[in-house]
Formats: structure tokens, sequence, C-alpha cells
């Protein structure tokens, strides 16, 4: 099948990976290419110099297009926006903030700029802008979170800009049939990030994938509620003390103590006491630790029997 994010992005499914930060590596990233899909590595906070090496890794295992995300709040985006480009990547995603500053360059330099929006506002904004295409992300999704349902987000979003840009649906989307629901949404493609914490290419430590195989519909939480900052995690004694204190109203320095480094504890001590399991709702989908292809072809090949296309 060839559509408008296939055509963008020279991929063969309308499927990119999730710009997890910690854990979208080029590990990760190249198996997700080279199954079809479109990689992406996070940028994150993490040092230059390491972004750099990872981007080169990820071209050596792969020939196929790939990505990186950059969160446009972090100490290190002016420096990451100018790194893509001196590198030659295929495209960006955005997250938190507006990326028009870097869209000249980025455009100049070939780069394909696809930000991941929460509203309809942001969305046409950032067309205006210049955006190549937008992620519509629902709240399901893992991580930091907004507050509309995909459901009600993606259509909204196919409404005002898809006549423009090619809209992907994320968040909450592990199979098939979720493939099949956002097309029928109006999306040209999805992106999921969740599914691939359970693929064996995914680096982040077994423990932090067992939970996620193991966990339920119900075992999910958020934190960060009360701060205007709402996190999606695996239910664990973590959120379960950052929610206290946030509805004891703690100080800042206190949530700072918890909170700093968390990430790393899950994905890369396997700490699930301590550590931020950044998980989606769907996780309860999910029974078993499979390789990235296999993921991506039954994925694919599920929504295409749905829709009565070839993909």
């Amino acid at each position: 099948m060839e559509n408008r994010v296939t055509k963008l992005l020279g991929i063969r499914y309308p499927l990119l990976q999730g710009g997890m930060a910690w854990i979208a590596e080029s590990t990760l990233a190249s198996a997700v290419s080279n199954a079809g899909g479109a990689g992406i590595i996070a940028g994150g906070s993490a040092p230059i110099d390491y972004l750099r090496d990872e981007i080169r890794k990820c071209k050596s295992l792969t020939d196929k297009p790939f990505g990186v995300n950059i969160m446009l709040m972090s100490p290190n985006a002016e420096d990451l926006a100018q790194l893509v480009v001196d590198e030659g990547v295929s495209f960006v995603t955005t997250g938190a903030g507006n990326p028009g500053v870097y869209v000249p360059a980025w455009k100049e330099a070939g780069i394909k700029v696809i930000p991941v929006v929460p509203s309809v506002a942001l969305a046409r904004r950032l067309v205006k802008a210049g955006a190549d295409a937008v992620i519509a992300e629902g709240t399901e999704s893992g991580g930091h979170i907004g507050q509309n349902t995909t459901m009600c987000l993606v259509p909204q979003i196919v409404d005002a800009v898809g006549a423009d840009v090619p809209v992907i649906a994320a968040g909450g989307i592990a199979d098939g049939r979720g493939v099949a629901a956002a097309f029928m949404l109006g999306a040209d493609g999805v992106q999921i990030g969740t599914r691939f914490l359970a693929s064996e290419e995914c680096k982040i430590h077994e423990n932090y994938k067992n939970a996620v195989v193991k966990a339920k519909d119900t075992d999910n939480a958020i934190t960060g509620f009360y701060s205007g900052s709402p996190c999606r995690c695996i239910k664990s004694k973590y959120t379960k003390k950052l929610q206290e204190m946030e509805k004891n109203a703690a100080p800042p320095e206190d949530f700072e103590a918890l909170t700093v480094g968390s990430l790393r504890k899950a994905v890369v001590d396997g700490n699930l006491d301590e550590g931020s399991l950044l998980c989606g709702l769907i996780a309860g989908m999910i029974k078993e630790v499979k390789p990235v292809r296999e993921i991506v072809d039954d994925i694919m090949s599920g929504a295409g029997k749905l829709l009565g296309k070839e993909f």
C-alpha cells in the first residue's frame, strides 16, 4: 500500500515507532526501519556526542529512513536541531513546544518535520509553520499525555488539517485493529510506542519488559495531574508515592528528589519500586516479547485484512 505517509518518508508501512526517551535508541530504531516502518531515536536531554553516535550506529544497521525525536523544552534542543542537519537525518518528530524556529533549516536540509500534537489549535499552527505531517497523540499513550482521547482527537485534527498534510494517529494502538480504526478515523498512518517495549530489540531492563507483559488493563497510573504535567506509567510504589505527594501539596524539592533519574532507574536498573515505568494503556493487550519484524508484520497484516488492503 502506498499513501501520503509512505510516500513522504519512503517507507513500506505507514507505521512510525514512538520516540521514547531513554528507550528509543539505534538498535530498536533500525529494527523498525528494517521491518518496513520508520524507526526513531529519542533525543531527550542526552549528550550530543552520544546522540551523534546513536545516529551513526543506526546508519550502520539500516539503509532505510529513520528519524530523531526532539523535545523542544530540553536544554539541548538547539544543539540537537543542528545535529540532525549535520547528520542528514530523514525526518524529525517534535514535542513540548513549537519547532517553527528550526523549520527553515530543516527544510533546507531536506528533513521532513512531523510534530506531535495534542490539540486541533496546535495542529493548525504547526501546519502553517511548515509541518509535513502531524502526529495526533491521544491520552491513551505512555509518558506525558494530553487530555483528549485518540478516538476523539484524530478525526478532529483530520478535519482541521488533513486536506493539507497527513495525520498520523498515536495512543492506544497495539495491533491491526488499532491501525484499522485509525484509518477509519481518517489517519494516514500510526505511531506505536508501548508495543515495542516488549520487543527483543528493545534494550530496556528485563524487569521493565516483564512488567509490561504482566500488566493488566487496570495496571496504569497518571502522575503529575495536579502539577499540570500528567504522565502515564505502570502502577507501582513509585506512582503511589508520587500521587500521595501531589495530593498533600508536597514542596517542589521533594518532587524533584523523587522524580529526577526515575526513568533511568526503570530502563537501566530495572528498579520496579523507584523507577518510572512509562507505558500506555494498551499494555494489557501485550502477552509476549517478540522480534520487531514479527510485531510489525502481525500488526500490518491484521490491519490489511480488516481494511481489505494489501500492506
